[in-house]
């Protein structure tokens, strides 16, 4: 018999965690080892708006740069046509453009874009991406599905569920005890 991964016992509106022995069989959720359950990157995704930002490797790095502006961003993918070519972040530029003394009008994105790129599933979990970003010193993980970007998640995602994923733990705890 095949045995469940994933736990989540639905109370109302909310959902409360609990040990498996506790919890009904869905596939919401991931348990890591305690036996708590964080959010995956595919729900993460779920939450965000914007869609997928991504530049070409010709594009240069100024015209990136200003789409990144426009959107508030760190990072942007680099497609090329359907497939993952790297990414480039805020943090490409300074240390590449910038100190090297190279103007970002007449650089390609191509040049200076991060083209070993860390990336994950949507069926990661926030924790394990945390744990990569802090391994590998990024800040901008792209989701791939079928070898395609679906999203990219970035260190804020990450620290703001892990935020929202204290504080319901915080209140579960408190409720647990008031009762």
């Amino acid at each position: 018999m095949r045995r469940p991964r994933f736990f989540v016992l639905h109370c109302g509106q909310n959902t409360a965690y609990r040990p498996a022995r506790f919890c009904a069989y869905t596939e919401d959720t991931t348990t890591i080892p305690g036996g708590n359950v964080m959010s995956t990157v595919a729900q993460v995704l779920e939450k965000k708006q914007g869609g997928l930002l991504s530049v070409t490797p010709e594009t240069t790095v100024y015209d990136a740069l200003k789409l990144m502006a426009e959107r508030e961003v760190g990072a942007v993918v680099v497609l090329e046509g359907k497939h993952l070519a790297g990414i480039l972040s805020e943090r490409d530029y300074a240390r590449k453009v910038i100190l090297l003394g190279k103007s970002s009008r007449d650089t390609p994105v191509s040049e200076i874009m991060t083209s070993k790129v860390v990336c994950v599933l949507p069926t990661n979990t926030v924790d394990e991406c945390m744990a990569l970003m802090t391994d590998k010193r990024v800040r901008h993980l792209p989701v791939l599905v079928d070898n395609a970007v679906v999203g990219v998640i970035s260190i804020g995602d990450v620290v703001k569920e892990t935020i929202a994923e204290q504080r319901f733990m915080i209140e579960q705890l408190e409720q647990y005890i008031m009762s």
